[in-house]
């Protein structure tokens, strides 16, 4: 099972966050000790991230599905039928697959610097990248592009932060993630049709170059999208902006937290 921890909070209502690759729990610094006043709240360490297994110890192929699977097994652990959804980043995006896949266990979904589809610079970056990735060592590859996504001074710290993290994964789990990137824009697909009763807030900050362009596009047509884009702001802007991005969050779950269950069609 993968690595989690319970903060044990106010209330009955859970809410449960998701990091982006190379990141872990230490992402959410800024968060928990606020959320913990009116929620329960998960944190949980995707593969190859913290104590979670290794991509290579599941017996199958290392695909989003599984992650979503091993995401929905904690949750089964822990007799969790329904909750509240943060991601950043790649959370983000596992979030969006979870709501084209089980939407009937999420009640609400706060989608930070989400990636909806890679535009023609990330792309290109992403091909160059993998014609590369076993020539260099895997952070110079992570490093080169974490000063892409977040190349101005106020990002220096998210992106050290996130630097310092990746640090501890190993080369073979960081590729694993790298192999998925291609995928990221099927976990869309659906979302609009599968998962439109579920209240949604995407934030980004608008200096989130790569990504926040699409994103806007894409999420046009959803009718319970709520979007904020953060001015001053790059990729993770939980970190950067914590107490814009916690109020936004809090005020929008706790709005949304006694969304009916409605029958998955």
């Amino acid at each position: 099972m993968l690595e989690y921890n319970v903060h044990q909070g106010v209330g009955k209502e859970y809410v449960v966050f998701l990091h982006g690759i190379g990141g872990n729990s230490r992402i959410f610094g800024k968060q928990l000790d606020i959320f913990k006043k009116s929620y329960n709240v998960i944190t949980i360490h995707l593969p190859g991230h913290g104590e979670s297994p290794n991509i290579e110890s599941y017996n199958e192929k290392f695909t989003i599905e599984l992650n979503i699977r091993e995401v929905l097994k904690v949750l089964d652990h822990l007799k969790v039928e329904r909750a509240h959804f943060i991601g950043i980043s790649l959370g983000s995006v596992l979030i969006h697959a979870l709501l084209q896949t089980a939407p009937n266990r999420v009640k609400s979904a706060v989608l930070g610097g989400c990636i909806t589809r890679f535009n023609l610079l990330s792309n290109t970056l992403l091909k160059i990248g993998d014609t590369v990735k076993n020539m260099i060592p895997f952070m110079w590859l992570y490093k080169i592009f974490a000063y892409i996504m977040m190349p101005k001074s106020n990002h220096r710290v998210s992106r050290k932060l996130f630097i310092r993290e990746a640090k501890k994964m190993n080369r073979n789990d960081f590729l694993g993630w790298y192999r998925l990137t291609p995928y990221v824009k099927s976990t869309y697909t659906s979302v609009q049709e599968r998962a439109s009763h579920i209240p949604k807030l995407y934030i980004s900050g608008k200096e989130d170059h790569l990504f926040v362009k699409s994103l806007d596009q894409d999420t046009n047509g959803d009718p319970s999208a709520t979007k904020v884009f953060i001015e001053d702001c790059g990729h993770v802007c939980n970190v950067e902006k914590p107490r814009e991005f916690n109020r936004l969050a809090l005020d929008f779950i706790y709005k949304n937290q006694g969304v009916p269950l409605r029958k998955v069609q």
